[in-house]
């Protein structure tokens, strides 16, 4: 099955199923994804930004955003990463990969060529670019895998 990967700024519409997803799979408050694809939508800055994998049936099978900071205290690693999520039945289908790079490409088009991430995964981010930077505390005083990708 085949799908297209699209940008909410190029997409509106898909707003409110795009937050909707989004909290289901991360459970962070609705309003929060709203607030953040409202100033995607409402602001001239490329970040936020928010992207989804919608497949042929119009089903989102993998997203993430890039926001200034993803829950940890250093405010000066920026901008972030988030939400990577790709449904358990299309998982090894290098669905995220395919997200990360677009983004990566995406954001550099916008003047943005280091991008950050936390994450508890090893290995996994390797794949695609990412190099383990150090580990940053987070909101909620535990820690976290840093992780930096610059586009060349």
């Amino acid at each position: 099955m085949s799908y297209t990967i699209t940008r909410l700024s190029d997409k509106p519409v898909l707003k409110n199923v795009m937050a909707q997803w989004f909290h289901e799979k991360w459970d962070i408050p609705l309003k929060t994804y709203i607030a953040s694809m409202d100033e995607c939508l409402e602001s001239n800055t490329p970040v936020p930004q928010w992207y989804a994998a919608v497949g042929d049936n119009g089903r989102i099978i993998g997203g993430m955003g890039v926001i200034q900071n993803d829950f940890h205290k250093r405010l000066d690693l920026a901008p972030n990463v988030c939400a990577v999520y790709t449904e358990s039945d299309r998982r090894s289908e290098g669905i995220a990969g395919e997200l990360l790079d677009f983004v990566c490409k995406d954001m550099k088009q916008s003047g943005i060529d280091t991008l950050y991430l936390i994450t508890d995964h090893i290995g996994f981010y390797e794949r695609y670019g990412w190099d383990y930077l150090c580990d940053v505390e987070t909101d909620d005083n535990s820690k976290s895998r840093m992780y930096i990708h610059k586009e060349i």
